[in-house]
């Protein structure tokens, strides 16, 4: 398999969860599926390098389970990717699955093709071998020319060796009909007359097709998350950018990696790795670190990591009396995070966290 085929796909991270998802340099679009990015208009994706990138939604065809993004930044550079002009294959073809399973870095499976159309559902799917997981939906799928034959789309639960993808025909007859698509807003592709839908409507206006309630429908930010993605706004991050999942943010805050998320439902926490502890003359920086002067963070130690923390019980939040006061304090949790892991390498010679940004240390 092409290496360089490694840049063209990326993670996309939402409050929902994460997929995968892969560009198209021909057409300036990025592929993925349907039921990875439903409920949300505007998603994060994440190449292999954890850099972001803010994407609008502007295609979604639920029967076919095919969304199109667009981003505002210039991908030119990537490399192109071939769409096979059929997506047929046979059994016992070699393929190549490409994606982030589970939300890890980049990862390729092979396997080959157990079964060219499998009917589930009254649709039609590649069947493969090769290892599918949770976080490989929305991304492709290769054939040995290095062509995609299907986006992933899912797994069988507790099922080994049965991953499935949409044959890459759904795709090809998409782009295909999107010619005058409007990249400035989110359409919905009626399933029956193939119509593109812009505005919030229960049937079809071409033909009367009904519409599925939830299609134009945004998902809605708990209290606490709306909480917490005001302290990542005031640090001048978008929290779209920032989203990891439910209640569950990380973003980078000059070198530091922040990692904000919610404790057996009880607690919010606000978390960086910071640096390695060093091998040798370890006891100055223990006498700092157990001093502890830090206030309201706490320093601490997990194998050979150190971190810097701020723990709020989530009822305090809710108390109009702490909540700016509490907002603030996570807001300089980045700030000292990012100021100390410079004090720790220049003052006890300590490695920076492999969880750092290289390029803003």
């Amino acid at each position: 398999m092409d290496p360089n085929i490694q840049k063209t796909v990326y993670k996309i991270n939402h409050a929902g969860g994460s997929g995968s998802c892969f560009y198209l340099k021909k057409h300036n679009l990025f592929v993925t599926n349907y039921h990875v990015i439903e409920g949300f208009k505007k998603v994060a994706i994440q190449d292999d390098g954890k850099n972001r990138y803010l994407v609008n939604v502007v295609l979604v065809n639920p029967e076919l389970d095919i969304a199109l993004l667009v981003a505002d930044e210039d991908f030119s550079a990537l490399p192109d990717v071939e769409l096979a002009k059929s997506g047929d294959t046979k059994i016992g073809q070699r393929l190549n699955v490409a994606g982030y399973p589970f939300g890890m870095p980049y990862t390729v499976t092979e396997g080959t093709v157990s079964a060219p159309k499998q009917l589930i559902k009254n649709k039609y799917y590649i069947q493969t071998d090769a290892a599918v997981n949770p976080g490989n939906s929305g991304g492709p799928i290769f054939n040995e020319n290095n062509e995609v034959v299907a986006i992933t789309a899912s797994k069988i639960t507790n099922a080994d060796n049965m991953g499935f993808g949409i044959p890459i025909s759904g795709l090809n007859k998409i782009l295909d009909d999107i010619k005058d698509l409007d990249r400035t807003k989110f359409n919905v592709q009626c399933s029956s007359c193939e119509t593109l839908i812009t505005e919030q409507t229960e049937y079809c206006p071409s033909c009367g097709e009904k519409l599925s309630e939830s299609i134009f429908k945004e998902l809605q930010l708990t209290e606490l998350s709306q909480f917490c993605e005001k302290a990542i706004e005031a640090m001048g991050i978008n929290p779209i950018i920032a989203r990891v999942g439910y209640e569950s943010w990380k973003f980078h805050k000059g070198s530091s990696e922040i990692r904000m998320f919610v404790y057996d439902r009880s607690y919010l926490f606000a978390t960086s790795p910071i640096n390695i502890m060093p091998k040798k003359d370890l006891e100055p920086l223990l006498t700092f670190l157990l001093k502890g002067e830090t206030s309201p963070y706490q320093l601490g130690i997990e194998d050979n990591q150190i971190f810097i923390s701020y723990r709020i019980h989530i009822s305090d939040i809710q108390c109009e009396k702490h909540a700016d006061e509490l907002q603030k304090n996570i807001i300089n949790l980045a700030f000292k995070a990012d100021e100390l892991d410079n004090f720790l390498a220049d003052t006890y010679g300590c490695e920076f966290s492999e969880y750092a940004k290289k390029d803003a240390i």
